[in-house]
This record gives structure tokens, C-alpha cells and sequence, in this order.
């Protein structure tokens, strides 16, 4: 009885580990975020290795940004 509840608990386990993967964001959806962060004139969206790359401005100044698999923005240097 009780390996069947620890089995039926590593079940649920791996159901909700598998519910819970984050979906891709589409472009219209990734460019929407990068702007509720406050950048301006989103452009040349690439998808590399680390995530995806953008070029933006924010305070009037040009910068390159990554966005992870998380979904965390980032200025890159």
C-alpha cells in the first residue's frame, strides 16, 4: 500500500512538473513584454542558444537585450 502511494505521488509529480514547462512567447507577445519594461523601437529579434536577442531603446539610449527561457529580460554589454 504504501510503495503504491509513493508511486501514484511521483505520477502526480511528473504531471505537474510537465504542466507547468513554459510555452514559447510569440513575437507580438515577446515585443509586448520588452515594451511593458519600458523600451521603445524593437527590433532585429533573433533566437540563439541563450534565448532570444533584441535591439531596443530605452531612455533614449540603443541597447541589446537578451530574453531567457524564463522570460527575464537583460541588457547586454
Amino acid at each position: 500500500m504504501r510503495t503504491r502511494t509513493i508511486l501514484l505521488t511521483l505520477l502526480f509529480l511528473a504531471i505537474a512538473a510537465g504542466a507547468s514547462t513554459a510555452r514559447a512567447l510569440t513575437q507580438d507577445e515577446l515585443i509586448a513584454r520588452i515594451q511593458a519594461a519600458g523600451y521603445t523601437q524593437v527590433s532585429e529579434i533573433k533566437s540563439t542558444a541563450e534565448g532570444t536577442t533584441a535591439k531596443a531603446v530605452k531612455n533614449g539610449k540603443p541597447v541589446r537585450l537578451l530574453v531567457d527561457g524564463a522570460g527575464q529580460i537583460k541588457e547586454q554589454n
